[in-house]
């Protein structure tokens, strides 16, 4: 089982650049970047800002794959 991170494909969808969810969020351009790319595993406190600035449930940003 895998967990996606879905970020890229809702910023996407909003017309959102990586820099306006950066400002929005308080998160480094960098870290947003490595997240979308499936590099790094956010934490839950990241996921929580993440989900608040798009105005999503935190549960919206993953998909599981088998």
């Amino acid at each position: 089982m895998r967990v996606i991170i879905l970020l890229k494909d809702i910023r996407k969808e909003r017309h959102i650049s990586l820099e306006q969810l950066s400002k929005m969020t308080g998160i480094s351009k960098s870290h947003l970047n490595y997240i979308e790319k499936q590099e790094k595993e956010p934490t839950l406190s990241v996921i929580v800002r993440i989900a608040k600035a798009l105005n999503i449930d935190e549960t919206d940003l993953y998909r599981i794959e088998k």
